[in-house]
């Protein structure tokens, strides 16, 4: 991946809204607020608590979409399709107006939908969460089974844990391999899970098929 180099203080804008994952959020703030002189700041609706998904989670947006005008990085989280969909009316005008100014726009997981929603997408390769990844053709999209894609400008990432892998590698572009492994070293990234269930490609195939089942409400 190439991009345009990063003004001396970049502004990172994490967008909110209620019904998000949380870690699809927190992951790609604990990378990239690293980044050398970066203003990290968490943008919703309206500025305030906003809760995530199961209830028991608030984070503060600290800024209001109109105060951030030109970011020069975005991450759009994901979360429930339902959230998902409450959520175009805010966030889609706010990813169209500020496309123009970011030198990076990104996703986490079912984040992916609000970038395609918002036209960002059109044409190109992207992924989400694997239960509804060939959603994405629907919305224009040609849907990727990779956990990081980047299609010019835009870093799609798939599901939540997905976003710390992104994080880092959009650190090591931005800022260089060095500044990204520094971070990835302070925050222990070395990840050794105990099952081989992270992907249904590895997963037990009965797993699989139960979360087929419930699906994510698409």
């Amino acid at each position: 991946m190439t991009f345009a180099e990063l003004p001396a203080e970049p502004t990172v804008a994490i967008v909110l809204y209620p019904g998000f994952t949380s870690l699809d959020a927190v992951g790609p703030y604990e990378t990239l607020s690293n980044l050398p002189g970066a203003r990290t700041v968490f943008v919703a609706a309206r500025p305030g608590p906003v809760t995530n998904d199961g209830g028991a989670l608030t984070l503060v947006a600290g800024a209001g979409f109109e105060e951030v005008p030109r970011p020069d990085v975005v991450v759009v989280p994901g979360g429930p399709p339902e959230n998902v969909a409450a959520a175009r009316e805010d966030v889609v005008p706010w990813l169209r107006a500020v496309d123009p100014y970011t030198t990076v726009t990104a996703s986490v997981c079912t984040g992916s939908l609000l970038l395609a929603d918002a036209g960002l997408l059109e044409g190109r390769r992207a992924t989400t969460h694997w239960l509804v990844l060939e959603h994405l053709a629907t919305l224009g999209c040609f849907p990727v089974s990779e956990r990081v894609v980047t299609d010019g400008k835009y870093v799609t990432a798939a599901g939540v844990s997905a976003g710390i892998d992104m994080g880092l590698g959009l650190a090591a572009e931005l800022a260089g391999e060095r500044v990204a492994q520094r971070i990835q070293l302070m925050i222990e990234y070395d990840p050794a899970p105990p099952f081989r269930a992270g992907s249904p490609a590895t997963a037990p195939a009965e797993i699989v098929q139960e979360l087929r089942e419930v699906g994510l409400g698409l």
